[in-house]
C-alpha cells in the first residue's frame, strides 16, 4: 500500500509524460551529467533508454540513454550526442520525464505520485463530507509522505493542509475514476 514515485516513445505527447527527475552539474570533461533522480529506488530512472528532456518553457525533446551509474551517492549518466563538457552543460537543469505508459504496473492499492495530485480530498471524519481542496503535490518526508492539499473551487477555506499519507488511519479510500481522495481528517486541523 505505499506510494511509488518510480517509474518513451518518439510520439509520446507532453500530456502522457511523468516527471522523474533532473540533469544537475556537469560530471568530468567527456559529457557526462549528475541526475537527480525522484524514483524509489534512485537508480530505477536509469531503466529507461529514452527519456524526455525540457529546460525553462522549451519543448520536450527525447534523448537517448547511453550510459548510466551510481556514482557515491548520486547518479551519472551518458546522453546520445553529448560527448563534451560544453554539451553536457547545455542540459544542466534540464527536467527529465518518461511516457507513463512504460511505468511499471503496480499492485492494487499503490498508486504513483502522479496519479494522485490533482485529487479532490474530502474529509469524511463526523458526519458531512467536506470538501479540503485538491492534493498539489506530495512530499516524502522519511517518516511517511504527506500529501500538500491547496484550497479549490468549492473547498471549505482557503487553507493549504499538509495530510499525512497513512493509508487506513488517515487515508480512508483513493477513488482515480471519481478523482477522489476521502480521508479522516479534522477539517479545523
Amino acid at each position: 500500500m505505499p506510494l511509488k514515485l518510480n517509474p518513451a516513445m518518439p510520439n509520446s505527447s507532453p500530456d502522457n509524460l511523468v516527471l522523474l527527475g533532473r540533469i544537475g552539474a556537469v560530471y568530468g570533461i567527456k559529457g557526462w551529467v549528475k541526475i537527480q533522480s525522484y524514483t524509489e529506488p534512485k537508480e530505477g530512472i536509469l531503466s529507461y533508454p529514452l527519456w524526455w528532456i525540457r529546460s525553462g518553457n522549451q519543448a520536450w525533446q527525447p534523448v537517448k540513454l547511453v550510459d548510466g551509474r551510481v556514482h557515491g551517492k548520486g547518479l551519472v549518466a551518458s546522453l546520445e550526442g553529448c560527448n563534451d563538457r560544453n554539451r553536457a552543460q547545455s542540459y544542466c537543469g534540464a527536467e527529465i520525464a518518461v511516457d507513463k505508459d512504460l511505468l511499471p504496473v503496480l499492485d492494487e492499492d499503490d498508486y504513483y505520485w502522479h496519479q494522485l495530485e490533482g485529487l479532490k480530498v474530502v474529509a469524511v471524519s463526523g458526519g458531512n463530507p467536506v470538501l479540503l481542496g485538491r492534493v498539489d503535490h506530495i512530499m516524502a518526508t522519511g517518516a511517511n509522505d504527506v500529501l500538500v492539499v491547496r484550497a479549490c473551487e468549492g473547498s471549505v477555506d482557503q487553507r493549504e493542509r499538509l495530510i499525512p499519507y497513512l493509508q487506513q488511519r488517515v487515508v480512508k479510500r483513493i477513488d482515480l475514476e471519481v478523482g477522489e481522495i476521502q480521508v479522516d481528517w479534522d477539517p479545523e486541523f
